[in-house]
């Protein structure tokens, strides 16, 4: 029976997915691997752990619902909490699999495993990498790698003149029943990474599950059912409640909705109900998380140095008793507080909260960003490589970000939270927690 393998890593769907669908077409048995890799639970150099609970909660119900989805079409899932580069050779010998497919990463630790899988295989097996996450296809922008502009403006501008989105890929088709495994491992727990399960807090803004299935329903209820895509750019910098943003993010950031998917339910939405501003910023928001992956294709690791892809020089401060008033929300600025103690109990903060703790962390507290960046990759459900660490340079002013502002907290309190609700949320509730 010819048998593919294929690698998931942050494309965990099969709609719209290149691997399985280019898989399916020219093998009889698919059978998909997603390896937990053990180094995203070491400790960082700033004594916590890479990944989180939150994150791995998210991880672990997306997986299931994938398993039960992928068994409709036939095909096989296989979870282990092994590393990549020695369960993928292991499983194609096992298999008697003739080609490997997976989407492609680039940045350092993500291609270290790439390089380290494909050195650890045999010459025999057919190997098919592509890029699979973004919205503008690298292929088809305008412009070289090394070309993309120093300011989002610029390069939002080309890809909107000058660059298509493509259609999106077909679901796979059903497999013959007989392509399943008789028997696979045993899908992990929240346990087996030391952590003890939890429910979402009462006041959680992202109480959603995993996976596609979770992610279609929740874009069917926020563009269909409420209609609530025509109000986006009014509602998006909010702070209290599921409704105030679209909260694609956690399914974007581990591949259960693709962008495209969303893109052309816009496009859909548009036509038949309304085309306003809203449904453009939406699309604009999705831009911006194309350029900073194009900013990590350009800048390699340099997203991840101190000085950031300016290489600017400033005096950080990395004390760990400041970085803790920080993270448990203890510093003299209320609304900082509330969005960090929001963060520790739901790995979840709205954009603006984001910006204004992260401003206030490299601007006030004058702290190494790097560190709230790790601390950010830890907690949120909707960790991304690219946009957390770029996010985090561009608060910084090592970035993308030609001002180099800083936020004034106070005001932007007054200006979101007038009447103290999300403070008091979470700051009161706190207290008795």
């Amino acid at each position: 029976m010819k048998t593919a393998l294929v690698w998931l890593r942050n494309d965990l769907r099969f709609e719209d997915q290149n691997s399985f669908f280019t898989a399916c077409q020219e093998h009889e048995r698919v059978v998909a691997y997603f390896s937990f890799e053990p180094k995203d639970y070491d400790k960082t150099m700033w004594g916590f752990t890479k990944t989180g609970k939150f994150r791995t909660h998210f991880l672990l119900e997306t997986l299931r619902s994938l398993q039960t989805e992928l068994e409709n079409k036939n095909i096989s899932l296989i979870v282990e909490n092994r590393s990549a580069a020695t369960g993928i050779p292991f499983w194609l010998d096992q298999l008697k699999a003739t080609a490997l497919f997976f989407q492609e990463e680039w940045t350092f630790e993500e291609k270290m495993i790439s390089d380290a899988v494909v050195n650890q295989i045999s010459n025999d097996i057919n190997v098919y990498s592509h890029y699979d996450q973004f919205l503008y296809h690298p292929e088809d922008v305008s412009m070289e790698i090394q070309s993309i502009p120093k300011v989002f403006t610029e390069f939002r501008k080309k890809c909107e003149k000058f660059s298509n989105i493509r259609p999106c890929f077909s679901a796979p088709k059903v497999l013959n029943k007989s392509s399943l495994l008789s028997e696979t491992p045993a899908m992990p727990v929240l346990e087996d990474f030391e952590f003890t399960p939890f429910t979402h807090h009462a006041n959680s803004a992202f109480p959603f599950k995993g996976g596609m299935v979770s992610g279609l329903d929740h874009l069917q209820n926020y563009f269909w059912n409420t209609k609530r895509l025509s109000y986006y750019k009014q509602t998006r910098n909010g702070l209290v409640g599921v409704g105030y943003s679209s909260k694609f993010s956690p399914w974007l950031a581990n591949g259960s909705l693709s962008a495209r998917v969303i893109y052309w339910e816009v496009m859909r939405y548009e036509k038949e109900v309304k085309k306003n501003e809203s449904t453009y910023w939406l699309i604009f928001e999705l831009l911006w998380r194309d350029y900073f992956k194009y900013i990590s294709l350009k800048h390699g690791n340099s997203i991840f140095h101190l000085g950031g892809i300016l290489k600017k020089e400033y005096t950080w401060n990395s004390k760990q008793e400041d970085f803790l008033k920080w993270v448990e929300g203890e510093t003299a600025e209320p609304f900082v507080n509330a969005n960090m103690i929001e963060l520790k109990k739901t790995g979840f903060m709205s954009n603006r909260g984001r910006q204004n703790v992260a401003s206030y962390f490299a601007k006030n507290m004058m702290m190494d960003w790097r560190m709230g960046a790790a601390y950010f990759e830890r907690q949120l459900v909707d960790y991304d490589v690219h946009s957390n660490w770029g996010n985090w340079m561009y608060v910084a002013g090592v970035g993308n970000d030609p001002r180099d502002r800083k936020f004034n907290i106070k005001l932007q309190a007054e200006r979101y939270d007038s009447n103290g609700k999300y403070q008091n949320l979470w700051l009161q509730n706190s207290l008795f927690e």
